[in-house]
């Protein structure tokens, strides 16, 4: 299981880092429009929520809520090169807790709340993925709108 586990969080990276590579440090301050976040701000996003699901899957309180408190750091962030550091520390991370969890509590259930409540904890390896999907693709948006063509990230 650890090890199925552990290849999920290494295709997420892998995928991310593909599909995002066109973009670069100069990048970092764009979005679309006023409101939007950045493409470093993504990327913030992106990792603060990894951590965020490793740290929900564990609390005795569930998940944090605080949601505008969340979107205030991630507001902060501004360079690019800074928010996938924070990426990769976010994953790398998550190996180890991986690593350092047995089976049997990651199969444990999640506290009861409004998030995954009840759920076995390995449930969140679906939720990363998914949510680092969609702010990949958001990100090849935004590279397309800066006339860059992102690689694919399958191959």
């Amino acid at each position: 299981m650890k090890e199925a586990l552990l290849a999920q969080l290494d295709l997420a990276q892998d995928f991310f880092d593909r599909s995002t590579g066109s973009l670069t440090e100069e990048d970092s301050g764009f979005a679309p429009e006023k409101g939007l976040f950045t493409v470093a701000q993504h990327v913030a996003h992106a990792a603060h929520t990894v951590d965020w699901f490793f740290e929900g899957a564990f609390s005795p309180e569930g998940f944090d809520m605080g949601f505008e408190d969340h979107e205030r750091r991630v507001l902060t962030v501004t360079s690019l090169t800074e928010a996938r550091a924070w990426l990769h520390r976010a994953l790398d991370n998550g190996r180890a807790l991986v690593r350092a969890k047995s089976e049997a509590e990651w199969s444990a259930p999640i506290v009861e709340g409004e998030v995954m409540g009840g759920m076995p904890r390995t449930t969140i390896f679906g939720g990363i993925t998914d949510h680092t999907a969609h702010h990949r693709g958001a990100l090849t948006i935004y590279a397309r709108l800066l006339g860059k063509t992102p690689p694919n990230p399958y191959m």
